[in-house]
């Protein structure tokens, strides 16, 4: 059959992504209680397109994904996409895969079980010669307001936030333990399930480690910088965005570590 998409363009004009974008789809990625877990992700594919072709093969995104998508690790996901791009004659591929990832979280004194959510992402360039490779993670948390706990004769205002990191991947790491030590770095974590005692522990934990937005920023990168990993990470960012209890406006920090790449 005739195949339009390695016909000749004549436009002369190279384009810098074009694949699959929003493709729902089942995976497997590692757990570390339980090994590996099931979710569902959203999925983005690209490669890049010369000047002289007409279009790419789109199906072939897919055939190769599937191939992968029971065992989507750090690793195994570089070498999907460097499939991808030798399968589609390209020199550079791309990769997003956003997910929601499941972790059992025991109340803090009742010790009560939930499941909390968190939003994260794999998102990776390949070349012949160069792979990066980025692991997003949102955590959302609880700050109370240092300003007004020391101008308020009883109380505080408090309201949940998101903190966001990027992490440039450079040795294995579990997500669980940058969302733990994340938490640590606001004034309290959330819960999907609280007993009367454990919310009385969670506000009066809050109420003793006051955070802006800007201390939340500050704490969690140096707990990166620190992080037990025998190569350090050589680039992250750290974002945090409260939606603010009494201001109509969010509170919003951010910085980066490392050289641009």
């Amino acid at each position: 059959m005739k195949d339009i998409q390695n016909e000749k363009d004549t436009r002369n004009i190279p384009l810098e992504k074009v694949g699959v974008r929003g493709v729902k789809y089942p995976v497997s990625v590692l757990d570390k209680t339980n090994g590996k877990q099931s979710t569902t992700a959203s999925v983005d594919l690209y490669v890049n397109l010369p000047h002289s072709f007409k279009g790419t093969h789109m199906s072939r995104f897919i055939q190769v994904f599937h191939k992968y998508h029971g065992d989507i690790s750090m690793q195994h996901f570089l070498e999907m996409l460097d499939e991808i791009r030798v399968k589609l004659d390209a020199h550079k591929s791309y990769g997003k895969l956003s997910f929601p990832y499941f972790v059992e979280k025991k109340a803090p004194v009742s010790e009560s079980a939930g499941i909390m959510g968190y939003e994260c992402s794999f998102e990776a360039s390949v070349t012949e010669t160069e792979k990066n490779f980025y692991v997003g993670i949102n955590v959302p948390v609880t700050t109370l307001c240092p300003c007004s706990k020391a101008i308020s004769e009883y109380g505080a205002h408090n309201q949940r936030g998101t903190v966001r990191v990027k992490l440039l991947y450079s040795d294995f790491f579990w997500i669980e333990d940058i969302i733990s030590g994340i938490e640590n770095c606001a004034s309290s974590a959330l819960y999907s399930v609280l007993k009367r005692k454990d919310e009385k522990f969670v506000t009066e934990h809050a109420y003793e480690n006051p955070r802006f937005v800007e201390d939340v920023v500050r704490e969690v990168y140096l707990f990166l910088r620190n992080f037990p990993i025998k190569t350090p990470f050589r680039r992250f960012s750290v974002e945090c965005e409260n939606e603010e209890s009494i201001h109509s406006h969010n509170a919003y920090a951010y910085t980066e570590f490392g050289e641009e790449k």
